[in-house]
């Protein structure tokens, strides 16, 4: 579990009354240090900002049995990879790129907080069985190209909500070219096309690794019963896509959005076309998705280069290490330096901007401006809060050569730089060393096992605390219909749960719910007027603020629904974005389409995640409709919920709404939520 979400899944385990988690869990500290000034100054600060939060995760997982990974210690992807993950492991995390795990042949799956409470209280966890779609890859990775631009380009194919409902399967000739951590970052961003998690078969790159990262003994056993770990000859699968390495291009997808894909050779084109800025202001290489010890020394050497003919990057330009081995090893090599020399800031060993933490000062908000990163994801405003900002995603070599160039347009394949002497060049093909030569430096340990005996631990959460509040159980379904609830918000477009659930410097409420409830769909489109935190209080007729719209309905005992489009809930696996929708009073989230995290997160929460029956029914409801669910007393699987949506005028249309939960998941339903539900089955209240 990384922090952010640790906070709310601990609160939730200390709840259920159960006094040890029963199987191997862990803590990681990565999400709540903001890039400011540098690696050791903003991490430093974020031990002072955050210091009770990291009390609470440190005391909670000593009483309850949890390891802790200290601040610092890395993104939880990279050590999950370096520590834990291994071929055949089924593993759970509180993030969705929880699938980079696939890179060493596991099959871990990214789940919101009340799953994991679940699983840390030893009851089975579910899954709809899914699809699996087989990527065929031929050929091999050289040159330019990377293991990014795999994901990249699969991501321009199937969209991203293309793997919904699928785990997707490399196979092929073309999966030996590739590295272990390089099949990471495929399976890392595989949660960019809604993937329920992505995989690889075992193979030597994998047995290398694990050797590398002192587990010879667990590769020599994968080695053995290598056959089992890999699919079996004549597997079928439900979709098959082939890509030939040997033709693939460098890939730059975005803006604001991970699956429009462009090849290097496009991408300029297209944004003299659609009006991007091409002027690079920053180029970000590093989160969890690129922070490899390959991914570092292939970007160094294109610096190497520059600082070879006495240039440095034009645009600003920053390194997120992936974990303190990786910070160790990089800066022992002498790879940090060429970074720093080429005009660089190494950061800390976290998350940082890729997931809102950045303390951006180069620009003003609504300045539109252009940022390239190696990281996943490039929703709007995502980076840095700001909506103008058109962030693509690419590999850590195309971030370096862009950053030196300082412009989009720049194709480093075929354009020419000069140098200080006035000489033109052209880069050569990055490279680097897939695992580093002298092994990897561990650094400075930063891992708190939990004890054996922690009857002596106290936990204790402060009432007038600001960042931490005990939960209450949420009320239980009365047992009758849901009947004329306002709409509170009909959302137009895109939402992902950053549009539901802002990070940012909202990252330190995530153990308040409710106050990081003043945060609900601050960032959704509303389809009356187009704009963001503005919607009508259809009982007072006044504008207001999304979550103070909410918090006045249920002051006055009024449940509400949301309306949504496609793919509703994509991105981070973040249960607050269901827990505070629960927490402000909704009831139902009818839209045409839900991510499949979100959806289940929604359903532990207690609320009614519908679907459309016919997408086009969406148009039938305005912002005044009172939304009534009939029948409830009659909910079961399969069968479809009606609506009836009472216009204004007094008309009524009826139209049928669709669900996907199981016998059990409508008892979470009926018991207020899938945490109130343990407690019946566990104590009978």
């Amino acid at each position: 579990m990384q922090d952010a979400t640790a906070q709310m899944a601990m609160l939730q385990f200390i709840s259920s009354g159960i006094p040890k988690v029963q199987v191997p869990s862990t803590i990681h500290c990565d999400h709540l240090i903001e890039a400011q000034i540098g690696g050791q100054k903003d991490l430093a600060r974020a031990v002072d900002l955050n210091r009770e939060v990291y009390n609470f995760l440190s005391t909670a997982g000593a009483k309850y049995g949890v390891g802790f990974w200290k601040p610092g210690s890395g993104i939880i992807h990279q050590i999950i990879l370096e520590n834990y993950a291994f071929p055949g492991v089924l593993l759970i995390g509180t993030d969705s790129h929880t699938p980079n795990g696939g890179g060493l042949g596991g099959l871990c799956i990214g789940v919101g907080g009340a799953d994991a409470v679940d699983v840390m209280a030893g009851l089975p966890w579910e899954l709809k069985c899914p699809k699996v779609i087989g990527v065929r890859l031929t050929g091999n990775l050289s040159g330019w190209t990377s293991s990014k631009d795999v994901i990249l380009k699969l991501a321009g194919i199937l969209t991203v909500k293309g793997g919904t409902g699928a785990i997707v399967e490399y196979f092929g000739p073309g999966v030996d070219s590739i590295s272990c951590t390089g099949m990471g970052t495929i399976c890392n961003m595989g949660a960019e096309i809604g993937a329920t998690t992505s995989v690889f078969p075992f193979n030597k790159r994998m047995a290398d690794y694990l050797s590398a990262t002192g587990r010879e003994d667990i590769a020599q056993f994968a080695t053995e019963y290598s056959d089992l770990l890999r699919a079996d000859s004549g597997a079928e699968y439900d979709k098959v896509i082939e890509i030939n390495l040997d033709e693939l291009k460098p890939h730059i997808n975005g803006p604001f959005t991970p699956d429009l894909a462009n090849p290097i050779d496009k991408v300029g084109e297209e944004a003299v076309k659609n009006g991007w800025p091409t002027d690079i202001r920053v180029g970000l290489i590093g989160s969890c998705t690129n922070s490899s010890y390959e991914d570092m020394s292939r970007a160094a050497s294109l610096a190497k280069q520059a600082l070879d003919h006495g240039l440095k990057a034009k645009s600003k330009f920053t390194i997120t290490p992936g974990s303190e081995q990786i910070r160790a090893t990089i800066e022992r090599d002498g790879i940090a330096k060429i970074f720093e020399e080429f005009g660089g800031v190494v950061l800390a060993n976290a998350c940082g901007p890729c997931i809102g933490q950045w303390d951006r000062q180069d620009i003003k908000k609504g300045e539109k401006n252009t940022i390239v990163t190696s990281y996943n994801r490039n929703f709007t405003a995502r980076n840095d809060a700001n909506p103008q900002t058109h962030a693509f995603v690419t590999s850590p070599e195309l971030v370096t050569a862009l950053a030196l160039s300082g412009d989009l347009r720049f194709n480093p394949l075929t354009d020419e730089l000069t140098g200080s002497d006035g000489k033109k060049f052209k880069l050569e093909a990055p490279h680097g060393d897939t695992l580093p030569n002298r092994g990897f430096d561990p650094g400075v340990d930063t891992y708190q096992a939990p004890p054996e005996n922690s009857s002596d631990v106290n936990v204790d959460v402060d009432p007038k605390s600001q960042r931490l509040q005990l939960l209450e159980p949420f009320d239980k379904w009365n047992g009758n219909d849901l009947v004329d609830l306002p709409v509170l918000i009909k959302i137009r477009g895109k939402c992902t749960t950053d549009h539901i659930s802002a990070a940012g410097p909202w990252l330190k409420y995530r153990g308040h719910l409710d106050n990081i409830s003043n945060n609900m769909f601050i960032g959704a489109i509303n389809d009356e007027n187009g704009e963001a935190n503005n919607l009508k209080n259809q009982l007072t007729g006044e504008y207001g603020k999304v979550p103070d719209v909410a918090r006045y309905y249920k002051s006055k005992g009024l449940g509400w629904v949301a309306v949504g489009d496609d793919n509703y809930g994509e991105g981070s696996s973040r249960e607050h974005a269901a827990l505070e929708p629960r927490h402000l009073g909704g009831r139902a989230i009818i839209v045409k389409s839900f991510a499949r995290i979100h959806e289940t997160n929604l359903k532990k929460q207690g609320l009614l995640p519908l679907r459309f029956a016919d997408p086009s029914d969406y148009d039938k409801i305005k912002p005044s409709d009172r939304i009534s669910l009939v029948g409830l007393k009659q909910l079961t699987p399969g069968k479809s919920v009606e609506c009836h949506i009472k216009h204004e005028d007094g008309s009524v249309d009826k139209i049928e709404l669709l669900h996907t939960m199981n016998e059990g998941q409508i008892e979470w339903f009926k018991a207020g939520s899938a945490l109130n539900r343990m407690r019946e089955v566990l104590y009978g209240n």
